[in-house]
């Protein structure tokens, strides 16, 4: 039996009838969804969480333990309620755990978690008295006294579920359409509830209920809706609300939905048994293909300046419906969870392009957002794809057009990758992954990439304190972009290319405590963006200026570049690196002081 419904309604009202105990507020995070494959991966439980505390993304650290160090520090001395719904695993919240005095933590689950050191409180379902009371409260006196003979059943169906009998007054109040036969039965009141209701259906409405029932997408709304069942945004939006007034769907906070997990399992059930594996594989292509579409259109109007290599960058016509670059970048943030789903998927499906195309899509998250530990899955999956590509298409013809292109795709996955990986402190991983990369593109024959490539292992080298090395990376870099022809493929990039090594380089001398040498650089490369108008990477600048006047001990020199920074990056919502700038503030204040 599905007892959650009945346990997460227990814990939220047991947390509203004993507010006076927490006066410092109570948390609630449903681990359903999200960006792993149906449940709620850490770093996305603790980013909520800390938001809920009060903290801007940009304040939320990129690694999971520092996540939760920051938690359990910020709750240290706190009178709090914690609400953990749906959980899976000991392992997937055990972040969360804290010894604090004041904060009392509520797990809500299917099964008992093993490895936990908990107190079991059993929730069983309703009795029928119960059970009875909810139905007459749902409908109203007189549809239960209409319903009086067909009651029994209805209650022993229910089998004192409330999300049963939730779906049950729905049917009660209208008359029935049976439009389908019963399929196989089961023990699962959840999953009777979902029966009957989808046998009541239209058949578009129900048709829409089993497709999209195919992945665990986090949220769905009526674009992805519309494109998975090949119909009008329109006719999707009618057709969801029709399922959630129904009980199959639930609403999500944003206006949106999603499955309640035992309802999804009914609904994909029966979608392999009324669409067959052709009819579902055919649906969940059109859901990737429109998470890719989507996903360029916005990482395209983010970054319009960075050079791509999916196809589908040049295919799509030119424009986007967002109004700047900043909301692009908030609305690809919020479709996240979705977009991890659709590399999932199509690596499921063996759709390698469209994997390698979503990767390349997630740039400008990863650069803008951090969010560096929830792409990693995905960036795995680009660089196992783009590996596969490019082995078929060298071993059907080493020089054809399709195998460079597919060296290309595959020294871009890589160098995506390590980017991460450098993010996240995995250092000799991202070293490989970077070699790799130049491998690739040396193979391609693709100075630009190959730059790139090099560029990245200078960037590492920063994190590093290597900073010499560093620097002749940058070097090395610099010189693979002066060899392309002005004609060559590439060329017309190649200026900002070498702005950007300019600024690295002025961050390598300032590691070498070359203060003048590192500021004539970055202003070089300031210069250049300024004349561009690249808000994000003259903010960039501003900030290693900043640093540079604050290592060389000059911190009223540094407070004029710190403030315009914010304002640019602000202005961008560009919140990852936002915390590096708040930092350099805070060190600004502290040695004028």
């Amino acid at each position: 039996m599905d007892r959650k419904a009945s346990a997460s309604a227990l814990a939220i009202h047991w947390g509203s009838a004993h507010a006076r105990l927490f006066p410092e507020g109570q948390l609630y995070v449903d681990l359903r969804g999200g960006a792993t494959a149906g449940t709620l991966d850490q770093a996305t439980m603790l980013r909520r969480l800390l938001r809920q505390l009060g903290l801007a993304d940009d304040e939320v650290p990129p690694v999971v333990e520092d996540r939760a160090d920051l938690y359990r520090a910020t709750v240290a001395d706190r009178r709090l309620l914690v609400v953990l719904d749906h959980a899976r695993s000991a392992a997937q919240i055990r972040p969360v755990l804290t010894s604090a005095p004041g904060v009392f933590t509520i797990v809500v689950a299917r099964r008992p978690l093993s490895g936990l050191d908990a107190v079991p409180v059993p929730v069983g379902p309703l009795t029928e008295g119960d059970a009875r009371d909810l139905l007459g409260q749902l409908t109203g006196k007189e549809a239960i006294a209409a319903a009086e003979a067909a009651l029994p059943e209805v209650l022993t169906r229910c089998a004192g579920s409330p999300f049963a009998l939730r779906a049950a007054a729905v049917r009660l109040m209208e008359p029935p359409r049976r439009n389908r036969e019963p399929a196989v039965r089961d023990d699962d009141p959840v999953h009777i509830a979902a029966e009957d209701a989808y046998r009541d259906l239209p058949p578009d409405a129900a048709r829409l209920y089993r497709l999209l029932a195919l992945r665990p997408w986090p949220v769905l709304g009526p674009a992805v809706a519309g494109a998975t069942a090949k119909i009008s945004e329109p006719e999707a939006e009618a057709l969801l609300a029709e399922l959630a007034a129904r009980r199959l769907l639930e609403t999500t906070p944003d206006g949106r939905y999603r499955y309640r997990p035992s309802v999804r399992r009914h609904a994909e059930a029966a979608a392999a048994r009324e669409d067959g594996i052709a009819g579902c594989s055919a649906a969940v292509s059109r859901g990737v293909a429109w998470s890719l579409e989507f996903a360029v259109r916005a990482d395209r109007a983010v970054l319009p300046q960075r050079w791509h290599l999916g196809p589908l960058y040049a295919r799509l016509e030119p424009g986007h419906p967002y109004a700047d670059q900043s909301e692009a970048l908030t609305a690809l943030v919020g479709e996240l969870g979705q977009l991890l789903e659709a590399v999932r998927a199509a690596e499921e499906l063996g759709d390698r392009d469209s994997v390698c195309q979503l990767c390349e899509a997630l740039w400008s998250v990863q650069l803008k957002a951090g969010r560096h530990d929830e792409l990693l899955p995905a960036l795995r999956a680009g660089t196992r794809a783009a590996d596969a590509l490019e082995a078929d298409a060298r071993a059907a013809d080493g020089a054809s057009e399709g195998a460079l292109a597919a060296s290309r795709t595959s020294g871009r996955t890589h160098t995506q990758l390590a980017l991460a990986l450098v993010e996240v402190g995995r250092y000799e991983e991202a070293e490989s992954e970077l070699r790799a990369a130049a491998d690739a593109e040396q193979r391609a024959g693709h100075s630009r990439g190959r730059a790139t490539a090099v560029e990245s292992l200078g960037l590492q080298r920063l994190r590093q304190w290597r900073f010499h090395e560093a620097y002749d990376c940058f070097d090395t870099a610099d010189g693979l972009l002066a060899a392309i022809p002005q004609d060559g493929e590439g060329a017309a990039d190649v200026p900002r290319a070498r702005a950007l090594l300019e600024r690295h380089r002025g961050r390598a001398l300032r590691g070498l405590a070359r203060w003048d040498e590192a500021e004539q650089r970055l202003r070089r490369a300031l210069r250049f963006f300024r004349e561009t108008a690249e808000p994000y990477n003259t903010a960039r600048t501003l900030t290693d200026l900043a640093e540079t006047h604050l290592d060389a001990g000059a911190p009223a020199a540094a407070r004029p570049l710190i403030d315009e920074a914010t304002r640019l990056l602000q202005g961008e919502r560009a919140t990852f690196p936002l915390i590096h700038l708040r930092a350099l503030g805070e060190r600004c204040q502290g040695e004028v002081g």
